[in-house]
């Protein structure tokens, strides 16, 4: 079921601003939080998740401090044919942690966690023959990935 933006009112907001801040929060807390019950707060939840608002609950893992001390950005661009393949291809690499289909000269851009330039050299052999790749090392990231703005704007 497709969420609707529109149906968002002032308490949901107000219950995925506070579990932006801290998912693992308390049912209780967040009620106290948020001004509602812990009965109503727990079936706010239920209905984000039924309306598929809240998709996950997950962790924030810093890549270096599991061994992957190096990230890019790959932009790949199959050749001829090979589109299908190539994105499959994509989807078995576990180093990708996350990768968009785009419009535009490339079809996929892809973020990989490495441990060395060696690892990316191979990692990136294994399209090199169904795909042209152009690679960036990340540097820092000044954006974390977070969420979009929830209050409506007047």
């Amino acid at each position: 079921m497709a969420n609707d933006a529109q149906a968002i009112d002032d308490i949901d907001q107000a219950v995925l601003e506070v579990l932006a801040g801290n998912a693992r929060i308390s049912l209780k807390e967040l009620a106290q939080q948020v001004g509602l019950s812990s009965p109503s707060a727990a079936e706010r939840l239920r209905r984000l998740e039924e309306r598929v608002v809240i998709k996950a609950f997950t962790i924030d893992l810093d890549p270096a401090a599991v061994g992957y001390p190096l990230q890019a950005i790959v932009r790949v661009r199959p050749l001829p044919g090979q589109l299908h393949f190539v994105e499959r291809l994509i989807q078995e690499i576990p180093e990708i942690v996350e990768c968009d289909k785009v419009t535009g000269e490339d079809c996929f851009i892809a973020r990989l966690v490495i441990r060395s330039m060696a690892e990316l050299d191979g990692i990136l052999d294994k399209v090199a023959e169904r795909a042209e790749t152009n690679t960036s090392m990340i540097k820092s990231s000044p954006v974390k990935r977070r969420l979009p703005p929830l209050s409506k704007k007047k």
